[in-house]
């Protein structure tokens, strides 16, 4: 597995294993897999309710710890500072774990306007030492540059949605240029619709790859960190078998050619979307 180095430091591997929607003793199975499959870097969320699953399995795993990185992501309804800083300590509480590698903001909800509040939270409980590394998720430039601003701490880390229908060229042009890693939730996009694309699977043939390993590595060529996600073992392992081969410049411009206006998997736009 490769490494990106955030700005401060904290090494991700280039390729996590996103956990919504597993939960129970299926989501722990799924996630103990994945972690036997060789996956370091397991992202989750309060609002996911499954914090105590992705505990259950770093303990099922038998890894170290120190083996492992694992971000949660705080609601909407906590922004205002005492309850974030609870409401991390609550998630901690649920997995078992001393402290989250990487902890961000899930939404901006900009109408709410208490993102800066909830930002300076999380830059507190990093002081505490119950958090690593902090970042966002789904922030508009004008959101980031709000943070950076008002209390002088920029994000390591935003992710957003992005694959191919969606690839969010401006706003990773913008995170590379304020050194901000872009990750990437759903990296496959609907998948029982991405993986049927025709050009996609012309060009997955051509490397001799399925379409979720091409799309994978040209997230991973764009300098992105994708969290795909199966609870299918088969598909664990060939998600991350993606190291070994190049998509070449050319075949790079054809994908991004498939980007749609209305590429979003959900009407989710940052920019009016709130979610609590």
């Amino acid at each position: 597995m490769e490494n990106y180095r955030l700005r401060d430091g904290l090494q991700l591997p280039k390729i996590g294993f996103g956990t919504y929607q597993l939960n129970g003793n299926v989501g722990v199975n799924a996630m103990t897999a994945a972690l036997n499959n060789g996956y370091r870097l397991l992202d989750t969320a309060y609002n996911y309710e499954n914090e105590g699953a992705v505990g259950a399995a770093l303990r099922r795993s038998g890894l170290n710890r120190q083996e492992i990185l694992v971000t949660s992501k705080l609601p909407g309804r906590y922004y205002q500072t005492d309850d974030a800083i609870k409401t991390i300590q609550e998630s901690l509480y649920r997995t078992g774990l001393d402290y989250f590698d990487l902890y961000l903001l899930h939404w901006p909800n900009p109408k709410q306007d208490q993102y800066v509040e909830a930002w300076q939270a999380l830059i507190t409980a990093k002081k505490f030492g119950l958090i690593r590394s902090i970042g966002v998720c789904n922030f508009l430039p004008e959101h980031l540059a709000r943070l950076a601003q008002e209390t002088s701490e920029s994000p390591v880390i935003n992710q957003i949605e992005l694959h191919p229908y969606f690839n969010q060229q401006s706003q990773r042009d913008y995170d590379q240029a304020h050194d901000i890693l872009t990750e990437d939730w759903s990296p496959l996009g609907r998948a029982s619709v991405m993986l049927k694309d025709p050009v996609l699977q012309q060009l997955a043939a051509k490397y001799q790859r399925n379409v979720g390993q091409l799309i994978l590595r040209w997230e991973l060529q764009l300098g992105t960190l994708p969290i795909p996600k199966s609870a299918t073992p088969s598909r664990q392992r060939g998600n991350l078998d993606v190291f070994d081969f190049e998509i070449d410049a050319a075949d790079m411009a054809t994908i991004t050619t498939l980007n749609r206006a209305d590429g979003r998997t959900t009407q989710q736009d940052p920019a009016t979307y709130e979610e609590f």
